[in-house]
């Protein structure tokens, strides 16, 4: 069985995916960073008995911070915490995104400057490989300090409190399932409760995750932008790479790439080389690799952030080997609501121009000689019709969705937390956008395939037909249209072969 070993230090996004998904993965905590930790608790230890006063371990929290907790209170001051600070509502995070949580505050707890005992990273571990998992609503955090709420609810269930997701994904008292997995209820001490819940691992869970699947979506989308482009007979002289040498932004390099290797040896391209009357093609076909291009640049933004995120100290204070313990502000979600903020701006870009190419392959006036919605007898058939409104009315959504969050700041804790990035906001949405344009370039593929077999004997591009036949493939299993069905279960079957990347180009 694969095991996954955290240091503080080397965790990745394809890491914390494996992790979330499969839940056989098993993880463990490296040896030296448990001997760091160790380390580094002693010296919390003897500040404690020194009678230094340091926020949060023997203070109040926030604007109670100037309050001093009698010693004899230690333990019960951050027990409180957790308590009063599991405040979330709404639905529950899916158990993928509970399970990257669960292992990124692992490794950001099993950082030395935590400063708390192995223990508590050993019984999170022991929670993720017995697969017992908190349940997490999904909304009450404003991303500082940290994911207050939904780290707070997590913290519940170490404790042994609180309620778990049980096997039919129902919510269910928490102290049974550690019993039945023989797992001890942790007893928090000072510091642990406020280093477990100042953190931005809940949206940070949510960031890797969304930047995996956008970058899977991203490849689809020019899969399926390529075969629009053979379809609706373009022309892919506007991806010769002498263009984009002079203008080298990496992703519209990339994507002009990509779109000629899906497009090498097409039949189609060849059959109107001559005397066709365009001289060029439309925006949504021709500036595929800018629009795309900035979209994977966009992608890469967010990826560069999650990436630091996953091995940083978000706790606080902080610890450091020179006995220090020192109250920072690294818990501040403003660079990960960012990111988010920006990937769900970009994947409203690509379902949006997506949807446009989808428009031009069942408009007549557009398609250039396909029949009117793609059927060979329109007008007793309404043949694709619904599946462009349906696109349309998904990107009107995510159009709705993309404003961002992160510069939507309320003040909390009577304006001691006076500005606040609002993090979870942002990860709700794109997670919404995600799913949106996952249906969206599925519209578009469900299309273009259908294009495809109306220009039959013509064969596409090598890369194209490829797709094609994973379109037209056992699973999903989407037959070309001869009669009207409900298009609704070939876009549901599509969109989970696109989140599942089983279209993404090779």
């Amino acid at each position: 069985m694969p095991t996954l070993t955290i240091d503080g230090n080397s965790l990745t996004i394809d890491d914390v995916v494996r992790a979330a998904r499969d839940p056989g993965v098993k993880i463990a905590l490296a040896p030296a960073a448990e001997r760091s930790l160790e380390a580094s608790r002693a010296l919390v230890d003897a500040a404690v008995a020194g009678g230094r006063t340091m926020y949060g371990i023997n203070t109040g929290f926030g604007k109670l911070a100037n309050v001093r907790i009698d010693p004899a209170d230690l333990d019960r001051l951050q027990v409180n915490l957790l308590r009063s600070h599991a405040a979330g509502v709404g639905a529950p995070l899916p158990a993928e995104a509970v399970r990257a949580l669960m292992l990124l505050r692992a490794n950001v707890l099993a950082r030395p400057t935590s400063g708390v005992r192995p223990g508590l990273v050993a019984t999170l571990i022991q929670l993720l490989n017995a697969g017992v998992v908190p349940w997490v609503p999904e909304q009450g955090s404003v991303g500082a300090s940290g994911d207050l709420a939904p780290l707070a609810h997590v913290a519940m269930v170490v404790m042994g409190e609180g309620e778990v997701l049980n096997r039919n994904g129902a919510r269910a008292p928490a102290g049974p399932a550690l019993a039945e997995a023989g797992i001890a209820p942790w007893k928090f001490g000072p510091k642990e409760g406020i280093s477990f819940i100042n953190g931005t691992q809940a949206q940070t869970a949510l960031l890797a995750l969304l930047v995996h699947d956008a970058q899977v979506l991203w490849r689809t989308a020019v899969g399926a932008a390529a075969m629009s482009l053979e379809a609706l007979r373009g022309t892919p002289a506007p991806f010769d790479p002498r263009i984009h040498a002079n203008r080298p932004h990496p992703g519209q390099v990339a994507c002009a790439e990509l779109l000629r290797e899906l497009l090498a040896g097409s039949e189609i391209r060849e059959s109107h080389r001559e005397n066709d009357p365009r001289v060029q093609d439309a925006y949504s076909l021709r500036c595929t690799p800018q629009v795309l291009g900035a979209v994977a640049d966009a992608i890469r933004f967010a990826r560069d952030t999650a990436a630091i995120e996953l091995n940083a100290s978000t706790d606080n204070p902080l610890v450091f080997d020179t006995g220090e313990v020192i109250s920072g502000g690294n818990f501040h979600g403003q660079p990960v609501a960012q990111a988010l903020d920006v990937l769900a701006m970009t994947l409203t870009t690509l379902q949006a121009i997506s949807e446009r190419r989808t428009e031009r392959l069942v408009n007549p006036d557009l398609s250039h000689g396909l029949p009117a919605f793609l059927t060979a007898t329109p007008g007793i058939s309404s043949g694709f019709m619904m599946v462009q409104i349906t696109a349309a009315a998904l990107v009107a959504e995510s159009r709705a969705l993309a404003m961002p969050a992160s510069i939507g700041s309320i003040p909390t804790d009577a304006n001691q937390e006076d500005f606040v990035p609002m993090g979870m906001a942002s990860a709700f949405k794109c997670r919404r956008i995600l799913a949106n344009g996952q249906l969206v370039v599925a519209a578009e593929l469900l299309c273009g395939a259908q294009g495809l077999d109306l220009l039959l004997p013509l064969r596409p591009g090598g890369g194209v037909e490829g797709l094609y036949r994973r379109v037209r493939a056992e699973k999903p299993g989407i037959a070309a249209l001869e009669e009207d069905r409900p298009p609704a279960p070939d876009l549901e079957r599509l969109a989970a072969a696109v989140a599942a990347g089983a279209l993404s180009p090779p």
